[in-house]
């Protein structure tokens, strides 16, 4: 068999992804049982709307809900969270992404870090579910990106800017007892990217319109933290590109959807750009509930989630006393 011939079938050979959500597997849940619990009853506990430039940290405890939503519009944020008694364990972004997938939506989870590596939250609804991916592959809710910071700011334009997502999470969390090594990559909600054909990163205009939400159950007791993200792009930032395109008869339908040709980041952060953003920038409101009924969790058998059942020593042995005799 010719190298040719050989090299189209590597090509056309369909990928099997590593890890599947098969019934019964953590990985899966119970939609029945979270249908019930999205559906029920509930008491608003907390709610706040977060400024232009800024974050905000908030409890969640195992249990409640949090919605965050878009408002007024279009517009990304970037979400931490932690176990609200350890921040030792807190959200991670790469093994979330290989267990589920590039971008979440409904009845996915996000997974905490080693050695725990447990559902923090579950996502329960999502008005963007529909979005699928667009004409350039893209899809909504990323994982492949992270936060803005001022570091990559400084080393590719030269300038200063404080008020990048990584500088406004750490502001966020400097009450909570946190600091700066404390934030960890995000997800971006409400953000569209995707890889070129040449697997370089991309953004595209975010879909949300007034009203768009996620959320998400706390499956322990949580710390969560959320910057409004401020992105130029050229001649426009994410939220001032045109409005997406819909294919199909609605947007409650299960079809592709095009967005606009994806285009990627250019410039630094300052005082020529940070006008044209602040116009573009819209609230992020968030809102946290318990639900009424407060032993509905125990009727349909939802419990918080435990660590991983590793109880080994990572090949280290116990060593001998070496007493003689």
């Amino acid at each position: 068999m010719s190298d040719l011939v050989k090299g189209h079938e590597v090509r056309s050979r369909k990928p099997v992804p590593a890890y599947l959500a098969t019934k019964g597997s953590p990985l899966t849940v119970d939609k029945d049982q979270y249908a019930t619990i999205q559906t029920s009853t509930r008491v608003l506990t907390e709610e706040f709307t977060l400024d232009i430039r800024s974050g905000r940290a908030w409890k969640a405890t195992a249990g409640s809900i949090v919605r965050i939503s878009t408002p007024e519009g279009p517009q990304v944020g970037d979400l931490n969270i932690w176990n609200l008694h350890n921040p030792r364990e807190r959200f991670w972004a790469s093994r979330t992404r290989q267990l589920h997938a590039s971008h979440l939506s409904t009845h996915d989870r996000l997974w905490s870090t080693l050695p725990y590596l447990r559902p923090m939250v579950t996502i329960i609804a999502d008005s963007l579910s529909w979005y699928t991916f667009d004409q350039n592959r893209a899809r909504v809710h990323d994982l492949l990106g992270t936060r803005c910071d001022p570091y990559v700011n400084s080393l590719l334009s030269g300038g200063d800017y404080d008020f990048h997502c990584h500088s406004n999470l750490t502001r966020a969390v400097l009450p909570f007892g946190l600091n700066e090594s404390d934030v960890h990559d995000v997800i971006n909600l409400f953000q569209v990217t995707g890889l070129d054909d040449k697997g370089r990163y991309f953004m595209s205009g975010c879909p949300a319109e007034a009203g768009d939400y996620i959320e998400f159950l706390a499956e322990q007791d949580v710390l969560m933290a959320l910057s409004k993200l401020l992105l130029l792009l050229p001649r426009a930032p994410l939220t001032a590109l045109p409005p997406l395109l819909r294919v199909g008869p609605t947007a409650d339908d299960n079809f592709q959807a095009r967005a606009p040709a994806a285009t990627s980041r250019s410039g630094g952060f300052g005082e020529d750009n940070e006008e044209q953003m602040i116009k573009c920038c819209r609230p992020l409101k968030v809102e946290v509930f318990r639900l009424e009924d407060d032993t509905l969790l125990e009727k349909v058998g939802w419990k918080p989630a435990e660590v991983a059942p590793y109880k080994g020593l990572h090949g280290l042995g116990v060593p001998s006393s070496g007493r003689q005799g």
